[in-house]
């Protein structure tokens, strides 16, 4: 006992000697934070509604000017929904969402001004690739298909294709978009075409809608002015008006359904584990192969302009007036295209992948003027100037499916072999297929469209939710091979068949001496330029051998 008690002793006193120097600091300590559930458990929730004491600059400092930015956009311009009522954290809560939808407004509407600017350069390109005595007639078919392509859509393109798409979180949902007719088969549901928004009247009279409209309305023209140029210089006007009513209120209305508007092929992934299901993130397919084979259906039915192909079946060269207008017009074109592409995030607040889609697009655009103008050099021995326009437009085309997909690398790629495919396409349908195409809208178009498509199941890097074959999903491949063949079946079947009636109705093509003439005066009743287009006895005699 004495042994355990002199052991015990010096510790004793340490524990008292620590105590007494110590004790005062422990006493004074904080007390141990505590965890989070318990400081969310012990702390009170602030109301939504209490009310806020905000104050910003006042009159007088804003009066003095603000050089730097600091005193505007301030607590002061927070909406009150009753100015009479102090702020409250759900008026700030409800200022911030409505922000984020009006910068995604903005962006929106702006990126479809620059799509719709783009008619402009469409119309210059496809009348001065085409002969001087039928500029005007081409021109107003291009001004015109603006018109008829929107009142088409408005009574009921739209309905069809967006009319079942409510949820579109980067416009505020668009919620009255709330009905799809589907068809059930195999325990699957395939939407096949929408029905709210006819003549966006009733629910449909709503903003986020609009803005969806104006942007959706854009894309659908470009697809119609496709054809204006495959047809041009023979097409009859009459027979032009209807169709493109007819494009804009059905054929083009489906498939973009079918793809953007929930309708079935943008369901392959969900319903039968096909990838992300059929993706074309701007149009490649969309817009510009629906164009393309339309154009096609309908050049086949019209024939080729007088004195295209002889006896033997060679063709003959028929160049345009005006090459500085045509590439004038290219770069309208692809400064549009900054709309078409990082516009369709439809939205800018949530959405900044806009700056490598716009990268993308430049890339592609850049790498298809090279590789058509590379091929045309090394092939014939000279740089070709509208093959080089021709170039830029199909690797656009091309990269506007897997613009939202893909990385520099790939748009490169596509855009490249995009160039060369446009060279090969256009002497393919020329001297192969004897199809009669003055701007080469079919391969610029269709056939660059559907390697866009393609594209996407090969080249997509998963960065967007969508992975092609090079990075590790060949389904996504398949998806997009059975867009193509829907494309390609359903379009061309369809466009076929509903020009044909046109034709058999009011006829598709002018007579043979107005198209000789030029359709000018004989379908518009004045010339484009009259000082440079010469009638019979025009030259004073004598002056023709000179």
């Amino acid at each position: 006992m004495t042994r355990c008690t002199w052991l015990l002793k010096p510790c004793l006193w340490v524990a008292l000697l620590a105590l007494l120097v110590c004790g005062p600091a422990w006493a004074q300590a904080p007390a141990a934070a505590p965890s989070a559930t318990a400081a969310a458990a012990t702390t009170p929730p602030v109301a939504v509604d209490t009310p806020l004491t905000v104050t910003g600059p006042t009159t007088d400092d804003q009066a003095a000017g603000d050089p730097s930015g600091t005193k505007t956009g301030t607590a002061n311009d927070v909406m009150k929904p009753d100015a009479t009522k102090p702020l409250t954290i759900t008026d700030l809560v409800n200022q911030a969402g409505q922000n984020r939808i009006a910068i995604n407004f903005t962006w929106t509407l702006v990126a479809g001004f620059l799509v719709m600017f783009m008619h402009a350069g469409f119309a210059i390109v496809e009348t001065d690739l085409c002969r001087a005595k039928i500029a005007n007639h081409t021109m107003i078919i291009n001004f015109m298909v603006y018109g008829f392509g929107l009142f088409a859509f408005w009574v009921c393109g739209f309905a069809i294709q967006m009319g079942g798409s409510a949820g579109v979180a980067m416009l505020g949902g668009a919620q009255p978009l709330s009905h799809e007719a589907v068809f059930h088969f195999m325990g699957k549901d395939w939407g096949l075409f929408g029905t709210k928004g006819f003549f966006l009247a009733g629910s449909t009279y709503d903003v986020g809608v609009m803005v969806l409209f104006l942007f959706q309305m854009v894309f659908m023209d470009t697809a119609l002015t496709i054809v204006t140029g495959a047809a041009a210089e023979r097409w009859k006007y009459v027979a032009f008006c209807i169709s493109s009513i007819l494009m804009g209120g059905l054929t083009y209305p489906l498939f973009a359904n079918w793809a953007w508007g929930g309708g079935w092929l943008s369901k392959l992934g969900t319903n039968y584990g096909l990838g992300a299901g059929y993706a074309d993130f701007a149009g490649s397919g969309v817009v510009h192969a629906v164009g393309g084979i339309t154009a096609l259906a309908l050049s086949l039915i019209i024939g080729p302009r007088i004195g295209k192909y002889n006896r033997d079946g060679s063709s003959n060269a028929m160049p345009g007036h005006d090459l500085v207008i045509v590439l004038t017009g290219c770069f309208i074109l692809a400064f549009g295209w900054f709309g078409f592409n990082p516009g369709s995030t439809l939205g800018a607040s949530g959405a900044l992948r806009i700056s490598t889609i716009a990268v993308d697009t430049m890339l592609a655009g850049c790498t298809g003027s090279f590789g058509a103008l590379l091929y045309m050099w090394m092939k014939y021995g000279k740089p070709d100037a509208s093959m080089a326009g021709n170039g830029l437009l199909a690797g656009l085309v091309a990269i506007t499916a897997p613009s939202g997909y893909v990385n520099t690398m790939g748009a490169t790629i596509i855009g490249f072999i995009a160039g060369v495919l446009v060279c090969f396409s256009v002497e393919f349908f020329d001297r192969v297929v004897r199809v009669d195409d003055p701007v080469g809208a079919i391969s610029v178009h269709g056939v660059n469209g559907i390697w866009g498509v393609i594209s996407v199941g090969l080249f997509a890097d998963g960065t967007n939710g969508v992975k092609g074959w090079f990075y590790g999903d060949p389904t996504q491949l398949v998806a997009q091979l059975i867009g193509v063949g829907t494309l390609v079946g359903f379009v061309f079947a369809f466009s076929y068949v509903a020009n044909y009636a046109i034709h058999a109705v009011v006829g598709q093509r002018v007579s043979a001496a107005d198209e000789l003439e030029g359709l000018d005066i004989p379908e518009m009743g004045a010339l484009c330029y009259p000082e440079f287009v010469l009638k019979p006895g025009s030259i004073p005699a004598g002056a023709a051998a000179d």
